[in-house]
């Protein structure tokens, strides 16, 4: 695949509001994740509640979306300066030339729930202020940042569980090679509610301290919420120059997908599918799995996946530095694929291995190289794995500009020459 310049992105989750604070936190191995204090939650677990949340004010020309999901969605739009970048972009290339590609799995259910909690007792009738199409509608996350920015270009909802704002890069770069946009604001939002709380605590998957990726111990998940941007342009006309881009200006290189359909809930033991992700991630940039400098895991903590995903890992990369963030953010559900897509951006950036947080003795059985603690590194190329219940797996490949397209000339040339000789 062609490149994609990755112009700007934002991250807002229980670490913090914008990239200072992830990156702060991921600096510091700090943890956001807390005991579980959600309204009505009676649960023994862990949660990472994004703060000052419930002040957010929606935009008043979008009041009709009001909900707990799309007010974690402004509120990270607005951070980092990434409202204004996108403007900018619907201004440049015109409002029919931008699409939206957003991921959530619950969308917000939320407002479902307290519907249906406020409804006429006698009647059944739900809360007549309750507006479905506008706030729990999956597609309704997708309106609403389309709406706010007054882009008029493709636009659609992903929901295929933790997978969700990982494959939201592929749709976005078909839609983009296919010549249909120019540019497109990519990521995931997901809140929380009772509906995942309640549902992971009965399938036994939620721990009772904060989760633990890749740890001997490793008991469950700790469920987090987060808003996670990015904007995604085609390479300007000069970056056929390996000095046209900033060298720390980030780049997507690869996407892989897989649906291995393997279990309703669970990965195949052997991470069949998140292998064949993983594989055409690196065929689609052109890499090798040697040129891969930091992955970051799905990572959930739960024993089988980590172990599903490690075999995946295994077979394909050799004492390759990885993490999991999910120590850090908890697991964000519909959202995890680009918040950690931008944990991995900000490794690139920064030139840094993040540690695994929480994790203290990493399971041997595992046979990955998993960080414990930050680690000072040149990181070119890192890859973000994604995987979703019932097997909707997706990886993605970023990179240095100055790596990639250093490659991309330096096969420009070699193409050139073997033609020459032939």
């Amino acid at each position: 695949m062609n490149p994609l310049l990755v112009s700007h992105f934002t991250a807002t989750s229980c670490l913090g509001h914008g990239l200072d604070a992830m990156l702060d936190a991921l600096r510091e191995r700090r943890s956001g994740l807390a005991p579980c204090d959600f309204e009505r939650a009676d649960l023994d677990t862990w949660i990472g509640a994004v703060r000052d949340l419930d002040a957010v004010e929606i935009r008043a020309d979008l009041a009709a979306y009001a909900c707990r999901n799309h007010r974690l969605a402004q509120l990270g739009l607005e951070q980092d300066g990434f409202a204004g970048r996108v403007r900018d972009a619907v201004a440049r290339y015109g409002a029919e030339r931008v699409g939206v590609f957003v991921g959530t799995s619950t969308s917000g259910i939320l407002e479902t729930e307290n519907a249906y909690r406020e409804r006429d007792r006698d009647t059944g009738l739900l809360h007549p202020g309750f507006d479905y199409a506008r706030t729990h509608n999956p597609y309704a996350l997708a309106a609403f940042v389309r709406a706010y920015f007054g882009a008029r270009g493709p636009a659609t909802s992903i929901s295929s569980a933790c997978s969700s704002s990982a494959k939201v890069f592929g749709s976005a770069r078909r839609m983009i090679e296919a010549g249909l946009i120019d540019a497109a604001v990519v990521g995931g939002v997901d809140s929380l509610c009772l509906t995942t709380l309640y549902g992971f605590n009965s399938l036994e998957l939620l721990s009772r301290q904060p989760c633990r990726p890749f740890d001997v111990a490793r008991d469950g998940i700790s469920i987090g919420e987060a808003a996670a941007f990015a904007l995604l342009e085609r390479l300007p006309a000069q970056a056929d120059q390996a000095d046209a881009l900033p060298g720390d200006a980030i780049l997507l290189l690869g996407v892989g997908e897989s649906s291995d359909a393997h279990h309703m809930s669970s990965p195949h033991p052997d991470g069949l599918g998140a292998r064949a992700a993983i594989e055409q991630a690196l065929a689609s940039a052109g890499l090798a799995p040697g040129d891969i400098d930091y992955i970051n895991l799905h990572g959930t903590a739960t024993p089988s996946n980590d172990a599903s995903e490690s075999r995946a890992v295994g077979a394909l990369f050799d004492a390759t530095p990885c993490s999991s963030t999910k120590g850090a953010t908890g697991h964000t559900l519909g959202a995890a694929g680009a918040l950690e897509a931008i944990a991995s951006a900000l490794a690139l950036r920064h030139g840094f291995v993040p540690a695994g947080v929480n994790t203290q003795v990493v399971d041997t059985a595992l046979g990955v190289d998993y960080a414990l603690a930050n680690r000072d590194a040149t990181v070119r190329a890192a890859l973000s794995n994604s995987f979703g219940f019932g097997g909707t797996n997706c990886s993605l490949l970023l990179g240095r500009a100055d790596f990639a397209m250093n490659r991309l000339n330096n096969g420009a040339k070699n193409a050139a020459n073997n033609e020459v000789q032939s």
